[in-house]
């Protein structure tokens, strides 16, 4: 075997304990075989080295041991790279095949010694080769599938618990100070929007309500333990309150939104003011079945509300103090089945943390339906009614605005003047205030509430057309509450207020519905603001301005009269309605139906006959016949 390596070694320029590495430690008896009989054609002359490489692989592919893969590759790679720079040198070769003595390898000698068992032995070695090929690439395919699964895996729940982390975090840093809110309320501007707003930074509120220490008390964190309900006819400040509220603590652990119909349109805006995306931007809905978004708007609202929970609990161990989370304009939900369940859902909400003193949920509404909603289930919500302003901070504001910015000094009796004709409704004491000619502008305010109410609510008198009943008995209805009102602000003209006030005269809802002999229009009217019913269940006109109207169309000529015939023309048309006419055919010459009583087949059931009688026919016809 020393003297086979070394020839062979001299032959193709390797080390001979190279060579003789491979070919012993690899299989030895097939290597001597396969060497023998391929090397010693080469030493004869009968074969080329092109030849034995190809044997080369033809071993590989029938034997299945390591040696065919080294041969390969030390002939291929070394040998033949050698064989090219030197011209190859068959003489050593052969010498060694000479000393060998018996015209063989020396490896064949001994091969040949073993006989039928090494090649019984060669078979079992190369049926173990497969098997255990086999089972490393079954071990390889299974380590790969482990290592990728595990990958894949370990970086889904890194990526998961990110992204929950994620939108705590953005959620934390909606309450965070600074609320966009303030910015789009354009609040510390030169000149206020508002009169009730302060000027430039440092001077003093035109209008000091009394219910403003209450809502900052609300707002800054103070008052816990209860969520609140702001409820007051449209323009009397209550928004503008909670603003400058905001504004006192830098909108710090505060979050506001406007309030939507649409469920939908609800939810993308709760999604913006606690910005939270409800789960769009989340990968991982691209590899499951069914994603987080595919349910209902509520499903998401109540999703919101979960996080905020967490959110609450950890500021509350760090602050020490609840989260407020405005919620404006709540009457623009619709009474609906999907509005109630709204309701019902941020009531509930309200209520646990409320008692938790985790979040402070404030809703401001201008409709009386809200509060019938959430008094059915309320435990711990407190009423606040926002009126309009006393007689003395209304004039006061209006002077100190006129003196300012329009360096003016008006009258006390313009100022009573402007008072008496539009109230204390901030709304209308803006449009004042900015107007040259305060009274005329009075005057248009008026007329506007006045052309509104009747193109929502005109009569039409006796020559109305049965078509229009319904809207008839809508108007109607008003009509005869604005006439009811009228006559109380008459009887109670002997009892003024103490402070001047305007006494605007009020009926008790129930009274209200008897008057109009409906129950159901009277949210309407306080829904498109021509009365409104308080939060002690009083109906009255919706502002001064408006029970100026009432007064001006009640006191018309004929108006009463008119009132009256349109209401027995309503009459008429559903006593029509309820009148059924029977039509009697086939009488003639004296023919007459006969209709009675009868009892029926049970006892106690009355059974009306109609029975045709007829005359007796003449002689005279029997003989025609």
């Amino acid at each position: 075997m020393m003297r086979l390596a070394a020839g062979l070694g001299r032959t193709y320029r390797l080390p001979p304990p190279t060579l003789l590495q491979h070919v012993t430690e690899n299989r030895p008896q097939t290597a001597s075989i396969v060497v023998q009989h391929h090397y010693r054609r080469f030493a004869t002359g009968r074969t080329s080295l092109g030849h034995i490489h190809s044997r080369g692989n033809w071993a590989f592919q029938n034997c299945r041991h390591a040696w065919g893969s080294q041969c390969r590759q030390l002939a291929t790679n070394q040998s033949q790279s050698t064989l090219r720079k030197s011209p190859f040198r068959r003489r050593p070769l052969q010498r060694a095949f000479r000393q060998s003595g018996s015209g063989q390898w020396p490896a064949a000698e001994e091969a040949a010694t073993k006989g039928t068992a090494g090649h019984s032995s060669t078979n079992q070695n190369d049926s173990q080769s497969v098997s255990s090929k086999m089972l490393e690439s079954a071990a390889t395919a299974l380590a790969s599938l482990l290592v990728l699964g595990t990958g894949f895996g370990l970086g889904g729940y890194l990526y998961h618990r990110f992204y929950k982390w994620l939108v705590l975090h953005k959620m934390e840093g909606a309450f965070e100070p600074g609320d966009p809110v303030l910015e789009l309320a354009a609040i510390g501007k030169q000149v206020p929007n508002t009169i009730a707003s302060g000027g430039p930074p440092g001077d003093d509120h035109w209008i000091l309500r009394d219910e403003q220490a209450k809502i900052d008390a609300i707002v800054n964190g103070t008052d816990r333990g209860h969520y609140h309900l702001l409820i007051g006819e449209k323009g009397t400040g209550k928004s503008s309150m909670l603003l400058d509220a905001m504004k006192k603590v830098d909108g710090e652990g505060i979050s506001m939104f406007e309030t939507h119909a649409d469920l939908e349109i609800f939810r993308v805006r709760l999604g913006k003011a606690l910005d939270f995306e409800f789960h769009e931007d989340y990968i991982g809905s691209y590899f499951s079945e069914r994603g987080p978004r595919d349910s209902t708007a509520l499903l998401d609202i109540e999703r919101a509300f979960n996080k905020l929970e967490k959110v609450a609990l950890k500021r509350r161990r760090r602050v020490g103090k609840p989260l407020v989370l405005i919620i404006n304009a709540v009457h623009l939900l619709r009474d609906d089945e999907d509005g109630r369940d709204l309701l019902e859902l941020l009531q509930q909400r309200a209520e646990q943390w409320a008692a938790s003193n985790l979040v402070t949920v404030v809703f401001n509404s201008d409709d009386y339906w809200v509060y019938e909603r959430l008094k059915v289930l309320a435990t711990r919500m407190e009423v606040t009614a926002i009126t309009d302003l006393p007689k003395g901070q209304a004039l006061n504001a209006l002077a100190k605005y006129r003196q300012k910015y329009f360096n003016e000094t008006p009258t006390s009796e313009i100022l009573a003047e402007v008072y008496n004709r539009v109230g204390g409704r901030l709304t209308f004491l803006n449009r004042v205030a900015k107007s040259v000619d305060m009274l005329e502008t009075c005057d248009e305010i008026i007329d506007t509430e006045r052309r509104w109410f009747l193109n929502q609510c005109w009569i039409l008198g006796m020559e109305m057309d049965d078509d229009v009943m319904d809207q008839q008995k809508y108007a109607s209805a008003a009509m005869v509450l604005a006439l009811a009102l009228v006559k109380a602000e008459r009887e109670q003209q002997d009892h003024p207020a103490p402070d001047g006030s305007h006494n605007i005269p009020q009926i008790p809802l129930h009274t209200a519905r008897y008057i109009m002999t409906r129950a159901d229009f009277i949210k309407e009217y306080d829904h498109v603001n021509l009365f409104t019913i308080t939060s002690k269940a009083f109906v009255r006109a919706d502002s001064v301005p408006m029970q100026r109207a009432f007064k001006t169309i009640c006191e018309e000529p004929g108006f009463e009269d008119h009132l009256e015939k349109t209401l027995q023309r309503i009459g008429d048309i559903e006593s029509l309605g309820r009148t059924r006419e029977i039509v009697a055919k086939d009488l003639v010459l004296g023919g007459k139906y006969k209709i009675s009583m009868s009892d029926g087949a049970r006892r106690g059931e009355k059974v009306t006959e109609v029975i045709l009688e007829q005359p007796p026919e003449d002689d005279d016809d029997k003989d025609e016949k």
